[in-house]
């Protein structure tokens, strides 16, 4: 157990020594300003009104239990009743061993106790590549999975593939007129106006089919050769959707078909009559905003408004076929019954008024036993010095994964697209993203562990039996004790609960955060060397000295790795 996580244990015992209550509203977090205190907690705040005292009352009885921790020096109380603890140097130091002898195993957690998780994400219509706001889903379904599987549950990567829609009929008749265009036919000029897809990416797609088929569908009715062309079609661009998600290291546990599912949907609506939760009804007009499925006419309704939905949901079209929210419950059911309780899917922000009528699908199909979570992004803007970048040539409409990853990399594409909160707009400016300066996040986070990997090549060329092994085992308690260092300690010390807390809330720029904040103290350790031999990290004429000092490169570079591994990130040993 981390020396943070243990003291927090500690706290939530005494707590429960002063009184019957839950202590696990109570946070440990490190303080902004080590000089009041390098932990605090606000136990006392949060916990008053159970225990029935007030905050700075409560905080003075909790005070004097944290006194006994042998890992504390002083204890203060501040403000309304916030506890502010300082630990004695060696503890910390103490922690740095720990960090460096178990390495990536130091962040492992078992917060989950290998509960199995499904977590749905991309799920692009395949009609096309993937573009930017499906990189964005990508990258991050992809490190939530990472997450939580960092804290101990059992994760399952799926993607949903929409291969039963009208849209892949539009995909069909596009790949029809690229193939037709490649036997040699001269396509009018307003062929792709309408319900069809105008991307060049196609044309490779007609190109081949024709090389495979010949003439054999030119000329043909559209019943002759729509279900082939479906087909062929779907697995094309499944392939290069599959592509650019290995260019962007996602790897999938499995990929379902929508298609597949159709025929579980009667089983859906058996399942929820059952339960008294479908019948035939008119829907009201819409008031204020207008919702698209709404028709004045009898339909089968789903009753989602007994599961907290704003207005009962249709099941059926007008023309007798099921409505793509028929086919989403098919396919929440069949996660169920594959024995998922605990779901999460990745949507973009235009899928906001999908959310409750999901959740309360699988709340009816599960009879509560299951649980949806549902994590909206919002959009990329895309930019070049400033100026917005057009849209993809390639692909026609948008900005492609092939452009981005193209253009800046997998490593950089990956930490970028979780830079910022998923809810909030990210901008993405090609040209800073490759600029070689402290302003650059990416670039920031691996020039610092560049840098250690230096330190580490310099050290042997003056100490040549230093290894790694021989580091790992040194004690260096008298060594390490000046603020800065201190400070990147107490860092590091913090990694386990920021895992944690990022797992929990599925929120992984916290991470990126956190990086970038550890670069920042290294960097800043580095600038100090340059002023103060004590700080230094190479003293040829002292090999002690300087084994200690890697002692400490080798927890921060020990944490950076597991960060960025964490993240789907390569670190890199030598900036070119």
């Amino acid at each position: 157990m981390s020396l943070i996580k243990s003291i927090k244990a500690k706290i939530e015992s005494a707590i429960r020594e002063l009184g019957d209550v839950d202590a696990s509203a109570a946070q440990l977090d490190l303080s902004k300003d080590p000089a009041h205190g390098e932990l605090s907690t606000n136990a006392a705040m949060v916990l008053c009104k159970p225990f029935g005292l007030a905050p700075r009352v409560l905080a003075e009885r909790l005070a004097e239990k944290i006194r006994q921790f042998e890992e504390i020096s002083n204890v203060e109380i501040a403000g309304a009743g916030f506890i502010n603890m300082t630990l004695k140097p060696a503890v910390w130091t103490n922690e740095l061993k720990e960090i460096v002898r178990l390495g990536a195993n130091y962040s492992q957690s078992n917060l989950a106790n290998g509960e199995s998780v499904h977590v749905e994400f991309v799920s692009a219509n395949p009609t096309g590549p993937m573009h930017a706001g499906h990189v964005r889903n990508a990258v991050l379904g992809d490190t939530i999975a990472s997450l939580l599987s960092k804290v101990g549950y059992k994760v399952y990567r799926e993607y949903y593939i929409n291969d039963a829609g009208s849209q892949i009929d539009c995909l069909a008749r596009s790949v029809y007129l690229r193939y037709t265009e490649a036997l040699g036919e001269t396509l009018p000029a307003n062929a792709f106006d309408g319900d069809v897809y105008p991307g060049a990416y196609l044309i490779p797609i007609g190109q081949h089919i024709a090389s495979l088929h010949k003439d054999k569908w030119l000329g043909k009715e559209e019943s002759v050769w729509m279900p082939t062309f479906r087909e062929l079609a779907v697995d094309a661009m499944m392939d290069l959707i599959r592509k650019d998600l290995n260019e962007l290291g996602v790897v999938m546990d499995c990929y379902t078909s929508e298609k597949s599912l159709t025929g579980q949907i009667a089983q859906v609506l058996e399942t929820l009559e059952k339960n008294g939760d479908v019948y035939t009804g008119v829907l009201a007009p819409p008031k204020g905003k207008p919702i698209d499925d709404w028709e004045e006419r009898p339909q089968t309704l789903f009753r989602s408004t007994k599961y907290g939905d704003e207005v009962d949901r249709p099941l059926r079209k007008s023309d007798g076929s099921w409505t793509y929210f028929a086919g989403d419950i098919a396919y929440h059911l069949d996660k169920y019954k594959r024995g998922f309780t605990k779901m999460i899917n990745v949507l973009g922000e235009d899928h906001c008024g999908y959310v409750t009528r999901l959740k309360a699908a699988v709340a009816a199909i599960t009879n509560g036993k299951a649980t949806l979570d549902v994590k909206l992004f919002q959009i990329v803007n895309f930019f070049e010095n400033g100026v917005p970048v057009k849209m993809s040539k390639r692909a026609g409409t948008f900005i492609t994964s092939e452009d981005i990853v193209g253009r800046v990399g997998k490593d950089a594409t990956r930490f970028m697209m979780i830079s910022r909160h998923h809810g909030t707009v990210l901008d993405f400016d090609f040209q800073k993203v490759l600029e070689l300066s402290q302003d650059n996040p990416v670039f920031y986070v691996q020039y610092a562990h560049a840098r250690i990997c230096s330190v580490f090549r310099n050290a042997k060329a003056s100490f040549h039996d230093l290894t790694e092994e021989a580091i790992k085992n040194l004690d260096p308690v008298d060594v390490l004790t000046s603020v800065h260092e201190i400070a990147i300690i107490r860092r590091l010390a913090n990694w386990g609960q920021v895992i944690e807390q990022a797992a929990i809330s599925q929120e992984p720029h916290r991470i990126t955060n956190y990086l970038c904040a550890l670069a920042g103290e290294f960097h800043s350790l580095w600038n100090h060397g340059k002023e103060s031999t004590q700080l230094r990290f190479i003293d040829a004429n002292d090999e002690l000295r300087t084994r200690n000092k890697l002692f400490l490169l080798s927890g921060v570079a020990t944490v950076l790795r597991d960060g960025l591994e964490l993240l789907g990130i390569t670190p890199v040993e030598e900036m070119r």
